[in-house]
This record gives C-alpha cells, structure tokens and sequence, in this order.
C-alpha cells in the first residue's frame, strides 16, 4: 500500500517528506521561521470535573407520589421520550402518570390480569421499552400464562411483545406478538426481569424451575433455558419469527448448551440492571437458607447454583472448588435478609455523592446498601448500609437516572440527602463544569486548545468542533502510527450542531457537547444535551433520541433521528484496544489549523509549546489521512482511512467486536481477515455472502451493513442516516478489488 500523505502545514523544517498520494512532489514546508499557531502553553482553568469517587453522606427515603398507591407494584421505568412513568403491578396492570411528586392519577395502560396466573411468584413479572420506542412503540412483557402449561408442568412463562398506540396512549392486548415461551416445573423461582443491555440486545432471567434445592437440576444444564440470563435478538431477520439468537452469544454451536444462554448456573435472578455509566450487568440472585448474593453477569459465566449457595458449599457431592465457578461480588447471611432486591448503579444527578454506587436491598429486612466497587480490582471497597424500608420488590429509574425505590405496599420512593457527600461526575449543567467561558460564543476557558482532524468519524451529519485541555506540567505520550497516551486530568472536549436548512451554516442548532475525562479510576465519558432555548446544556445519564426535521436543499424535508449517547456509549466506540482517545494522534492532527494568531500545522504548534514528552521533530516526516471525500487521492488509501476511523476502534485485535475482523489502516489487505471470508455474524440473507467479496459489493455483508438502518446496521449505536458518500467509496473500494 502506498504510504499516506505527508503533512503539509505552514510551518516546520526543511527535513525531506515521505512520499505524498498519487506520487507527486512532495509536500512544501515553510522556513523554521514561520509563524507558530500558539507561542505559550497557557494555564488550564480550574474545572468542576472530580478525577475519582467521592465520598457518602446520610439519606432518607421519602414517598415521591404521596397521592398514588400502586398494589403488588414490582418495577419502575421511564417513558422514553415524555416526562411519564409507568409502573407495573404483579396482577397485570401497566400504569403510565407524570413524573410530578403532585401528580393525582395514573392511567392503565396495559392489563393482562385476565389472562394471567397472579399469585406468589407469578404474575407480570418484567417490562422493557424497545430501545427505538419512539419509532416504532414496541413495548416487552414477562407473563405468568394461566393453563397453558404442557403436561407434567405447573405454568408457563411468556415473553411478547405489544403495541403501545401513542393516539389511544395504550397498547392493545390484541397487538400481542409472542416472542419467547419457556414451561415452568413449579409454581416459584421464575426469574422475571426484562432489560436491554447497550447493545440493544434483550436480556431476560430465568429462576431454576422452583422448588427446593433444584430437584431437576436445572441450572447446572445448559441444555434448558432454567436458571439463567438469557440474550435475544428481538428484531429478527425474518419479521415473521420471535426472534434471533445474536451470533455472538457464548454457546452458539456448542453441544448440549441453548444459544439463547449468556450465563446460568442461577437460582432466582429477580432484578437486574445495566449500569449506564460502563454496560455492566448486576444482578441480585435469590439464595435458599444461607445466603443472599449480588453478582456482575459476564459472558458464559456459570454462577455455581445448586453446587454452591453465595460462597458456600451447598449439593456439592463432588467437592467442586469455588474457583470453578464465578463468584459472586458479595454474599450475605440471614441476620442481614432473607430475599434479595438487586438495583441500580446510582448515575442520577441528583445525588452526585452516591454516584457509582450500587444500591441494593433485602425484600424480607428492609435493608438498603449502597456497595462501592473497584471494577479494576475486582473487590468491594465499601458496602454501606443507608436506609430501611420494609417490603421493597425493585428498583427503577427515572429519565435521569435517579433511582427509586418501588413496594408491594404500593409507594414509590425516593432516596433523599440529609447531608452531603463529594460528587463524582461533573455538574449537570455544562454552563457549571468550567470548560467554557462563555458559551454563547462557545469560547473555551484558558488552557483549551481547539484543533481539527482529517477525517472525522461519520456522525449523521452533524458538523462538529473540538478542544483538549492537558493539565500543567504534564505531557502527551507521543507516537507517529500508534495511539497517543495522556495525562490523568486530560480533557476532550468534542461539540455536535447540525444544519436544521440542507447546506446552510447559518440554520445550525447545537444538539450536544460530549466530554471526554481521564480519571483516577480512567477514561469517562460524559454527554450534555442543549435545550431548546440554545443557552445551556443537560448531564445526561442515558441514551436519548429526538426526531429532528430538516429542510432540504431541493425542497421539502425529512425527518432525522437523532440520538444522544449514554456514557455506555461512549465507552462502546473509545474502547480499550483503540486506546480510548480516537481522534487526538499524527495522522489526524497532521494538518494546518486556522489559529487566531496563524495558519499552522497542528503537530508543529503543539510541540513548539512541549505538549508532547519529546521533541517531535518536523511535522512533514510523519503521515497524514487523507480526507476521505477527496476524489483525487487513490480509492484505496481513502478506503482504509475510512475503515480505520469508523470501524477498527472495535473491530481490531483485543476490541470488543465478536469476529477476527482487523480493519486498522495498517493491516495488509490479506491480514484483514474479510477479504472472501464468509461471515460469522450472519449473512443478511444473501446467498453465497462474504464479509467481502472482491468485485461485488452486494455480496458483501461490510458494505450492506453500512446502507441499512434496522439492527443489522453498522455501526450498532448512534447512527441513523446512512453516509452516501462512505458507503460509496467503499463500495467502489470492494468494486475494485
């Protein structure tokens, strides 16, 4: 392959340049003379962004609707895209009602007790909101079904899907499409939450079946559904199917194990949650009578259930050691609780001190913990008991992320602050972190640097800026190919507007500004979203969407969703194999920026003023991206430039992508591991697939992936306009080969 374009900016050594595209003369520095961009590194100001945990103070819990009363109440959720909850109640009743401590009524908005067994452990048990709710109104349900059991079982357990109309503000019983059914031996331990995870996957637990230590064994065999989490595709390739199992779920093809698993080895995993800030799945598994325990679900685990109760030894005939299984986080005895209530990690902004803090309960002692965990470590570092509620069934959040606590009594509470602690997160409002000094003009405070990269990852058209801020005295970890390293305290700074007039600058609206902080505890991501007005913007503490209308240079308009990301999100693209910062390194930066005081090549400004730990030398001998919209650098070069900055942050060795896919600039072509390799992740339906076929473009499930927009789309989270012009040029790019 041909090597990259040269730097080519206004300043820097007469040193000789790497070979420039297309083989012409290379590139023309200016005299050492020329004008820097900058001169003095100026101080960074003092920012209201905390580098690490912060520390607890005291909390009550207090009824957040006094006028409401939800009986046999057992989980609470947002209304995507309203300032509405509903909570469901075991008897079959879904209720919608402002999120407002003065609201009076509620509204049904499903009931499907007519239908249902209620009673004991069964009854509506889960409830989750499509993660493209606002599109196409999908709401899922966990059912106790009433006779419908096979012979020799006590019930059945149903996943389905219904319709919530937005006109009639209810879904239908009629709407209902039956997803999942799995029969159930006993009446108890039927699991019962409903969750989708950040890579809008759907997430469903199962107990072990009922009864008392697990007569059947149902935990330990993989080969059944009972006694585990389970992860499905609800957007099947065929529509006429309940669903699809993902490709990358951890026993597809393997003997004697049900694809749909993604861990088992539970008894009872009543609650789960995602933890918005970094994907994790926590869970509270109910134990028999010894222990209780709390476990982080990863894939494939098999959690120990009925060999081990918690940490103890149970039906274990064979001396299995601990170290077989996963272990839970922590477990506790029956003076602190006999039925455990799993949570929430706390990522509200109301309560900064408990930010990062898993908060749990017992059902039977009324106890609430809050248990301060080192992912890094792998240990609790505190587990902090905060409050007592007696018959708490579940946790939920609100849009915020502020969590509540829900009661088969029938109250909703909310955990309030007695006195403070120390936050953890930036301020909710970006006008309070520091990073700008005014923000009408978007002016950043001293020791921000604004720069430019040569080829943006695609964003849905949005037009972007950027600043980093490192702090005083320390230094960037420079390097000409692979990922820069970066000071604890570094902050990146990137902020999204789109043209709300096809082609006009001047109709741009400010959508986002996401900030990107080097912690003690590494790197956080963090997104405010500006409101309406355009003179602040929001913390957010999940993924959003809005539908924004854009016209259109030829006349009329579309409508374009647009999503924000959670800080899941941001984790998912800055992964650990990229090395977290994507667009900050050489041959991103390798161009000239319109400074206020000069025109200067990036590079060569930012090491006149010793942001990196070495002197670099002469920008011009280091390679530059070329833009990818340039019809005169090769397609090729142009191609994997495109690849590289979209695709290789997870698709490269140790990213989190399910294949063996190495898509970063400097693999050689036949390293790729596309190139006539049929697909692993499905074929879309296309006969004779290739995740890229030489010549043919159609039979390639990389291009196809990037010109559609259902749950086959790539990439997975955050986009929703195709890029025409990516999807050309590597369209022409496998045309080509």
């Amino acid at each position: 392959m041909a090597a990259l374009a040269a730097g080519c900016g206004g300043g820097g050594s007469d040193a000789a340049a790497p070979p420039p595209l297309g083989g012409g003369p290379p590139p023309v520095s200016g005299p050492p003379s020329d004008p820097f961009g900058f001169d003095i590194r100026e101080p960074v100001a003092a920012l209201a962004i905390p580098l690490g945990s912060g520390s607890l103070g005291s909390y009550a819990l207090e009824n957040a609707f006094p006028a409401l009363s939800f009986p046999a109440a057992i989980f609470l959720t947002a209304v995507p895209g309203e300032n509405r909850l509903v909570v469901v109640q075991q008897s079959g009743q879904v209720r919608a009602f402002a999120d407002q401590s003065s609201v009076m009524t509620s509204e049904v908005v499903l009931d499907v007790g007519a239908r249902i067994a209620f009673g004991g452990e069964k009854g509506l048990l889960g409830f989750a909101f499509d993660p493209d709710f606002l599109q196409n109104r999908f709401v899922y349900v966990y059912q106790s079904m009433a006779g419908a059991a096979p012979p020799g079982f006590e019930h059945v357990s149903r996943i389905s899907r219904f319709t919530w109309d937005a006109v009639t503000d209810s879904a239908p019983l009629a709407t209902e499409k039956v997803i999942l059914e799995v029969a159930e031996p006993y009446s108890n331990h039927n699991g019962g939450m409903l969750a989708f995870g950040p890579d809008d996957r759907l997430y469903i637990s199962l107990g072990d079946g009922g009864s008392g230590d697990d007569p059947d064994d149902n935990a330990q065999n993989p080969a059944n559904l009972l006694g585990s989490v389970l992860r499905i595709d609800v957007h099947p390739t065929d529509p006429a199917d309940g669903y699809d199992i993902p490709a990358d779920n951890p026993f597809v093809g393997r003997a004697g194990f049900r694809g749909e698993i993604w861990a088992y080895g539970l008894r009872n995993p009543w609650r789960f949650s995602f933890d918005r800030g970094t994907g994790t799945l926590w869970a509270g598994d109910v134990g028999q009578v010894s222990r209780e325990e709390i476990d982080i679900i990863r894939r494939g685990g098999n959690y120990g259930w009925r060999i081990y109760e918690g940490n103890l030894s149970h039906l274990n005939p064979g001396n299995l050691p601990a170290t077989d299984f996963a272990a839970p986080v922590i477990d506790y005895d029956r003076s602190q609780g006999n039925v455990v209530i799993g949570g929430y990690v706390y990522r509200g902004n109301r309560l900064p001190s408990l930010q990062g803090r898993y908060l749990y309960a017992d059902n039977g002692s009324g106890n609430v913990w809050a248990l301060d965990y080192d992912a890094g470590s792998g240990t609790v570092v505190a587990n902090t008991l905060i409050e007592n509620l007696g018959g708490i069934t579940s946790f939920g959040e609100d849009a915020g992320g502020d969590v509540h606590a829900v009661t088969g009594a029938g109250g909703i509470y909310r955990i309030s602050e007695l006195s403070g602690g120390t936050p953890s997160d930036p301020p909710p409002l970006l006008s309070d972190t520091g990073v700008f000094d005014n923000l009408v003009s978007l002016t950043p405070a001293s020791g921000f640097i604004e720069y430019d990269l040569n080829a943006p990852f695609w964003s849905d058209g949005a037009v972007k800026r950027r600043w980093i801020a490192v702090p005083d005295g320390e230094t960037i970890g420079f390097s000409p190919t692979a990922a820069w390293t970066f000071p604890v305290g570094t902050v990146i700074v990137k902020h999204f507007e789109l043209a709300l007039t096809e082609g006009d600058p001047t109709s741009q609206r400010r959508l986002e500004t996401r900030i990107l902080v080097h912690r003690n505890d590494g790197w956080r991501g963090f997104t405010y979203r500006w409101n309406g007005a355009q003179t602040d913007a929001d913390l957010l503490t999940q993924r959003e969407q809005e539908i924004i209308t854009v016209t259109l240079a030829a006349g009329g308009s579309r409508d374009q969703l647009y999503e924000y990301p959670s800080r899941t999100d941001c984790q998912s693209c800055h992964t650990t194999a990229a090395g977290f910062v994507l667009g900050v390194r050489t041959r991103q930066l390798n161009r000239d920026f319109d400074y206020p005081a000069a025109t200067d090549n990036q590079l060569r400004s930012w090491n006149h003023v010793g942001l990196f730990s070495t002197d670099i030398g002469s920008e011009t001998t280091y390679q530059a991206y070329p833009q990818t919209v340039d019809a005169s650098v090769a397609t090729d070069l142009r191609a994997r430039t495109y690849l590289d900055v979209n695709c290789a942050q997870c698709h490269q060795p140790g990213g989190p992508a399910p294949t063996t896919m190495d898509l970063r600039f400097d693999t050689s072509t036949a390293a790729m591991g596309v190139m006539d390799v049929a697909p692993t992740a499905g074929d879309l339906g296309i006969a004779n697939a290739r995740i890229v076929a030489p010549g043919d473009r159609l039979r390639s499930v990389l291009w196809q992936r990037m010109v559609m927009l259902n749950a086959s789309r790539m990439p997975a989270i955050g986009s929703h306009v195709v890029d025409e012009a990516g999807a050309e040029l590597i369209g022409r790019w496998i045309d080509s080969l």
